[in-house]
């Protein structure tokens, strides 16, 4: 038996089951009925949830991103997305992954390459391995003061302590029959502004950039369900498009740059 990996992925020529891994642009995770106001103008998104009546995790991660420079330790990639029905704005997007002794780094950069100014959000979906056939024993630590707690659309009504929705998970502890799909926020930082999730021995890491993580045990969906944890750090919260909550507002020729990471203890 060989070592268990650090990410659960899916394998070459599938299609992306569950988001594994997917970079979330425009927008990470949800928008109510796909439909936003920006500057004075409505748009419509298209549906891609259709059974909860949401437009979900952005307009990228099924397009085809081109390698732009390589090497044994690091990949960068380049995508430029246009304007469409729905975000009629242009964005040049760079996504770079490189590997040290420390593991794995990501950074994303997005630059407005439009006359106007654009609403723009970003997360990352990766799921982490347990050492378990589920995730119930695992040890999760989620330096999080505060979670937004969802209705049955996955859109957040109200914010709440996490102490006060059971959710407590500043001190690791088991995550026992937890279902977890919940944003959580407040974050506690090092001194270089890093806020750190554990899962088992497994530690993701967000700068300053990413405000917001999500934490998914997978229930529901039968291909991941409780057998990983999916930990997505988010520039904005869920349904930021209408709700105004950390929306980036990318000015014309404006940058966003944003790094976060995965350690493997």
């Amino acid at each position: 038996m060989g070592e268990r990996p650090i990410l659960d992925g899916y394998g070459a020529g599938e299609v992306c089951p569950s988001g594994r891994g997917q970079l979330l642009v425009p927008w990470p995770n949800r928008i109510e009925d796909g439909r936003y106001d920006f500057d004075g103008r409505s748009h419509q998104l298209p549906l891609n949830e259709p059974e909860r009546r949401n437009a979900i995790h952005g307009l990228a991660r099924w397009s085809h991103w081109s390698v732009v420079d390589q090497a044994k330790d690091r990949v960068m990639f380049e995508h430029v997305l246009y304007p469409q029905p729905g975000y009629p704005f242009t964005l040049e997007l760079r996504a770079e992954y490189s590997l040290s002794e420390e593991g794995l780094t990501t950074r994303i950069e997005a630059t407005n390459a439009g006359s106007e100014a654009a609403p723009f959000g970003a997360g990352w979906h990766p799921y982490l391995t347990v050492e378990a056939e589920v995730v119930d024993d695992a040890e999760l630590r989620v330096p999080a003061a505060t979670v937004l707690v969802a209705n049955e659309r996955g859109l957040p009504v109200r914010s709440a302590t996490v102490a006060d929705e059971g959710l407590d998970f500043r001190e690791a502890r088991p995550i026992g029959s937890a279902r977890l799909d919940h944003c959580f926020t407040d974050l506690e930082r090092d001194d270089d502004g890093r806020a750190a999730v554990r899962v088992g021995r497994i530690t993701l890491w967000a700068d300053e950039t990413f405000p917001y993580l999500m934490v998914f045990t997978g229930d529901g969906l039968p291909d991941v369900e409780r057998r990983s944890v999916a930990i997505e750090p988010m520039t904005c919260a869920p349904n930021a498009f209408r709700s105004g909550e950390g929306l980036i507002r990318l000015e014309p020729s404006g940058t966003h740059v944003g790094r976060w990471g995965i350690s493997p203890g």
